[in-house]
């Protein structure tokens, strides 16, 4: 089954031994968007691997430079599901803590597709292609962490805003300065070429399927 198909590739949900899986084909990039579309695969299979075993991230089951396979977890986009339950939020904070103990930060949670919510109600994170996944835990850790953290909260904001406590409010006041910066100048420059080249449309994450 088609999930989505652009000038970085196609992702495609697929059964290997039975077993439901999600493929990233970097093959079928642009040939001009190929070396791109490697490094992004190549950079989600370290954070997969550095998140082995953690329960709300894919596993890593394979990468070989051309193909990335990851397991499949079942579950609903957060913007189809629209999580309002509390203990969503709770379970969300938990896993983004656990990925930050293990030296990944995500870098791409403000896109409500990347969370999931599973038929249990708990949450689930994918598409790591951005990742930040080298380096010691210092200042600029921290700092994408912390940005990792308020991406959620502004999910929570939308969909439970009841439940934000006063010190989140307070982190949601005060994005970091890059972010900032990013919102005033690049953010606009990306939007542009996310719309006109790849076909992503605001927050959807979703690129246009092409033949």
């Amino acid at each position: 089954m088609l999930l989505k198909a652009d000038e970085l590739g196609r992702i495609e949900m697929t059964e290997r031994s039975g077993v439901r899986v999600i493929r990233r084909d970097v093959m079928a990039a642009r040939w001009w968007a190929r070396t791109v579309a490697r490094r992004a695969a190549a950079r989600e299979a370290r954070a997969l691997a550095k998140l082995d075993g953690l329960d709300g991230v894919p596993a890593l089951l394979g990468w070989d430079g051309h193909e990335l396979l990851r397991g499949y977890i079942a579950g609903a986009p957060m913007q189809q599901a629209q999580p309002h339950d509390r203990a969503y939020y709770r379970e969300a904070l938990r896993l983004l803590a656990r990925l930050h103990r293990r030296g990944v930060v995500h870098n791409d949670l403000a896109k409500e597709p990347n969370w999931l919510v599973r038929a249990d109600g708990r949450p689930a994170v994918v598409d790591f292609q951005i990742a930040w996944t080298r380096g010691k835990r210092g200042a600029l850790f921290r700092l994408l962490a912390r940005e990792d953290l308020r991406h959620l909260l502004k999910h929570k904001r939308t969909y439970c805003p009841d439940a934000l406590t006063a010190r989140q409010r307070v982190i949601l006041d005060t994005p970091a300065m890059h972010s900032r910066v990013w919102r005033a100048t690049g953010k606009r420059v990306y939007k542009l070429i996310a719309r006109r080249v790849f076909g992503y449309w605001d927050n959807e994450g979703q690129g246009r399927i092409r033949d």
